[in-house]
């Protein structure tokens, strides 16, 4: 197996692509993959200060990684969940990354500062794990952005991710989400401007990049994901991948060019005019925001002590 562009041992191959590479032009694919998706998607500009939104997983360093070798100024944002020993670990690797490349990382702990963990969280608020992490990181990721005047909030989601979500949505067909499942969201109305430069690349390539890039990310998925939905849907996509190599990135990329425009206007539909939450500033529905609420039932209620899976305390 050669690499494409050299003819040199390949250490990867892309079937969507019908290529395979070497370490030195796979990194460059991944990063020109990146690069297009910007330009393509005018996400950012050149000038622009960026900040990252950080999990110690691969595709948030990987991101990282990318947008510093592309020339972007960006800092990273990790947000400590008090998930036990997953979010040591990813609060480590996020950490160690930094730290070996010289980079700034800014740290947000829901218990330090809001006063209760994701376990705890979720079960006094009523909602799912997933439900109550990404209404809690989604208020911090936009609290640093607006207070730290960047332009710009980076997430790592990729195109298995996008695919799934957007699979999930259209069996729903969940209009507004699927007026707003674009990888740039303006700012506006309180909120800082969100893009997502790893639409064109999946979970495989991102995984890939890490290794050869020498990027120690945190391998082990959350342990309170188990059972969520979009998991299944990127299993169901993967086995269509496998028979139809590009499959996934025709789905999303055609839903892009030819339909999301067609969606625009239910964006908004059965969203109230946004006001401010009167306890923290926020853009909100109603008076207080649903973060407010969820983080002073959380901080009221007893502790959640989370198991290893071995069954110890």
């Amino acid at each position: 197996m050669k690499c494409r562009v050299c003819r040199g041992p390949a250490v990867i191959d892309l079937r969507r692509h019908n290529a395979n590479f070497c370490a030195e032009h796979f990194v460059k694919f991944c990063r020109d993959q990146t690069a297009k998706a910007i330009s393509d998607h005018d996400m950012v500009q050149p000038d622009d200060r960026l900040l990252v939104a950080v999990s110690g997983g691969k595709d948030s360093l990987a991101v990282w990684d990318i947008l510093i070798a592309l020339g972007y100024s960006a800092d990273g944002l990790y947000v400590g969940l008090g998930i036990g020993e997953y979010s040591d670990a990813s609060a480590d690797a996020a950490r160690a990354f930094a730290e070996q490349r010289g980079l700034t990382l800014i740290e947000v702990d829901l218990v330090e500062t809001y006063g209760y963990d994701i376990p705890t969280g979720s079960r006094a608020a009523k909602r799912t794990p997933c439900s109550a992490c990404g209404m809690s990181k989604r208020h911090v990721f936009d609290e640093a952005a607006r207070n730290g005047g960047y332009d710009a909030l980076v997430t790592g989601h990729n195109l298995d991710d996008e695919a799934a979500v957007l699979f999930g949505n259209v069996l729903r067909w969940q209009m507004p989400y699927l007026g707003r499942q674009r990888p740039v969201l303006p700012a506006g109305d309180g909120f800082p401007r969100k893009v997502k430069p790893l639409i064109r690349l999946g979970e495989r390539e991102m995984a890939a990049y890490c290794v050869v890039s020498g990027i120690d990310y945190l391998v082990e998925e959350c342990p309170m994901a188990a059972g969520n939905r979009h998991l299944a849907y990127k299993e169901a996509l993967t086995g269509i991948e496998i028979r139809s190599p590009g499959a996934k990135f025709a789905f999303y990329h055609e839903f892009l060019s030819k339909a999301a425009d067609r969606f625009a206007d239910d964006e908004t539909t059965g969203r109230d005019e946004l006001g401010i939450c009167e306890r923290c500033g926020s853009p909100s529905e109603s008076e207080v925001c649903a973060f407010c609420r969820l983080a002073e039932r959380a901080s009221a209620a007893q502790p959640v002590q989370l198991s290893r899976r071995d069954g110890g305390a």
